[in-house]
């Protein structure tokens, strides 16, 4: 019996310690990807060289649609399915755009006390100064297959609902989302979005190579000898 791998969004932390924040495997693989480059603009100078030189990497965006129910686990008398249907899922998906709530607590207030404080005393013609956000975007992978693992922020994301249970608990919905995979800086501190990027890169590499492999007859009946 063949396997069957499922695409995945995970989100994690700043360092590899402690528990996954968040997980979410599709339940039915997208039917299709949509994979759009983004080319950053040429230099326009009259130089060969010059209009021939890389400047920005180039982009990547992701466009999917996931599909999730909960009818099967309601066939198989699920507890979960039964109180929320697949509302559990859409949370999950929600917490991927969402930055976290703010961790500061106490210390939080206290320190947009101090923020506003110094706003009010500043006196300067620039407003008052605004308190520094603590909040972050959470840092997701997206997992396809074995060879693309991939640093990402969800750009935008679209929820159908399509059925409710008599709780009017979501139990069929449709989710589009667009994927901004992220370039990754060379300093950063974001080791396991540097070791996906490498990793999905080096797997690129070696299918290109295995191209030329596949088309080495046809290469050799291209060049005239």
């Amino acid at each position: 019996m063949a396997i069957l791998l499922k695409g995945a969004l995970i989100e994690y932390g700043t360092d590899l310690i402690g528990p996954i924040p968040n997980v979410v495997i599709f339940q039915f693989n997208p039917e299709s990807l949509n994979r759009t480059f983004l080319l950053p603009q040429r230099p326009t100078s009259t130089n060969d060289r010059e209009q021939n030189q890389a400047g920005e990497p180039v982009g990547e965006k992701i466009s999917l649609t996931a599909h999730f129910s909960a009818l099967d686990m309601l066939g198989e008398d699920k507890a979960l399915a039964k109180a929320f249907g697949i509302g559990p899922q859409l949370a999950a998906l929600e917490k991927l755009v969402v930055p976290p709530p703010e961790g500061g607590g106490l210390l939080g207030q206290a320190l947009d006390a101090i923020g506003d404080a110094l706003g009010r005393g500043g006196g300067g013609d620039d407003g008052p100064i605004q308190p520094i956000p603590r909040q972050s975007f959470p840092r997701t992978l997206f997992i396809w297959g074995l060879t693309r693992v991939q640093p990402v922020r969800v750009a935008s994301m679209r929820i159908a609902e399509v059925e409710y249970d008599n709780l009017l608990n979501p139990i069929r919905a449709e989710v589009e989302m667009e994927i901004q995979v992220l370039p990754i800086d060379p300093f950063s501190n974001d080791v396991l979005a540097i070791g996906a990027s490498q990793y999905t890169q080096l797997a690129k590499d070696v299918q290109a190579v295995a191209n030329l492999a596949n088309t080495a007859e046809q290469i050799v009946e291209l060049i005239p000898l």
